[in-house]
C-alpha cells in the first residue's frame, strides 16, 4: 500500500506559538505569525476546525526539535492537501477494496489448532459482523490463494467508500495499510471495535508466536504503541475530516 509522505524526521523547533485562524479555503495553522505550509509549498489548509485544532496540538506539543515522524495527523493532511500520487476518488476506493484479496483476517492457517482455534474465535466475529453490517459475504480460507471474494461484496464496498470525501479516504486507506485489513478497518471506524482491538486481531499470529516463544520486549513493544499511535491518527483523521459540526473555541486552550 502507499504510505502517507513526510519532510525530514527532525528539525530544531523555531517557532514560540500555535494558533489557527479561518481563511477563505477553511482553517489555517500558525506558527507564530508564518502560515504552515505542505512539502509542496501549498498553503496548509483543513476543512474542518476539529482537525485543525488536532493538528495546531500536534505543533505545540513538539519539545525542542520537532519529531515529524510523530506528527501522524499533520502528515495526512499533507497527504491530502498535495496528492503525491495524483489518484482521484475512484482509484482510491480501489485501491482501498483491493485490500479484500489479501485481508488479514480472511487467510487462515490449519497448523498448529491453537492459532487455528485462536484465528477462528478472534476473527469469526468481526467478519460475522461486517458480513451483517454490509449484507454481504466474506468469508475465509486456508488456502493460499485465500478467500474467493464476491464481486458483489467488492461494489458494496465500493459504494459504501464513495460516501466517504476525498479526505478521509486518505485516512481510511492510511488505516488499511496499517491493519493489513479492510475488514478491521472499517469495523474500527465504524466504532464496532477499539484501537487496541484493531491492532490485536492485525498482529494474532504475531501476538501467539510471542507469547510461546518470548520476545525481544522493547523491540515488541515499541512496535505496537508505533502501530496503535498510527492506526489511532488514522481513524482520528476519518472522523475529523467527516464530521460536520464545528468546535466553537478557535484557540489553543492552555
Amino acid at each position: 500500500g502507499r504510505r502517507a509522505y513526510a519532510p525530514p524526521a527532525e528539525r530544531k523547533r523555531f517557532y514560540q506559538n500555535v494558533s489557527i485562524s479561518q481563511g477563505e479555503g477553511g482553517f489555517e495553522i500558525n506558527l507564530d505569525h508564518r502560515k504552515l505550509k505542505t512539502p509542496q509549498a501549498k498553503l496548509f489548509t483543513v476543512p474542518s476546525e476539529a482537525l485543525a485544532i488536532a493538528v495546531a496540538t500536534e505543533w505545540d506539543s513538539q519539545k525542542d526539535t520537532i519529531k515529524f515522524y510523530t506528527m501522524h495527523l499533520t502528515t495526512l493532511c499533507n497527504t491530502a492537501l498535495d496528492n503525491p500520487t495524483q489518484r482521484n476518488k475512484t482509484q482510491l476506493i480501489r485501491a482501498a477494496v483491493k485490500f479484500l484479496e489479501t485481508d488479514t483476517v480472511c487467510y487462515r492457517v490449519e497448523e498448529p489448532p491453537a492459532l487455528a482455534e485462536l484465528q477462528k474465535n478472534e476473527w469469526d466475529p468481526v467478519v460475522t459482523w461486517a458480513e451483517k453490517r454490509y449484507n454481504v459475504t466474506i468469508g475465509s480460507s486456508t488456502s493460499i490463494l485465500g478467500p474467493n471474494i464476491p464481486a458483489s461484496t467488492k461494489e458494496t464496498f465500493v459504494s459504501h467508500l464513495a460516501s466517504y470525501n476525498m479526505w478521509a479516504l486518505q485516512g481510511i486507506e492510511f488505516v488499511i495499510t496499517q491493519l493489513k485489513s479492510l475488514i478491521l478497518s472499517m469495523s474500527l471506524i465504524d466504532r464496532h471495535i477499539t484501537v487496541e482491538k484493531a491492532v490485536l486481531l492485525s498482529r494474532l499470529e504475531e501476538e501467539y508466536q510471542i507469547r510461546r516463544w518470548g520476545n525481544v520486549e522493547w523491540a515488541h513493544d515499541y512496535d505496537l504503541c508505533e502501530l496503535r499511535a498510527r492506526t489511532a491518527a488514522g481513524t482520528l483523521f476519518v472522523h475529523l475530516c467527516s464530521e460536520s459540526s464545528t468546535v466553537k473555541h478557535k484557540l489553543l486552550q492552555d
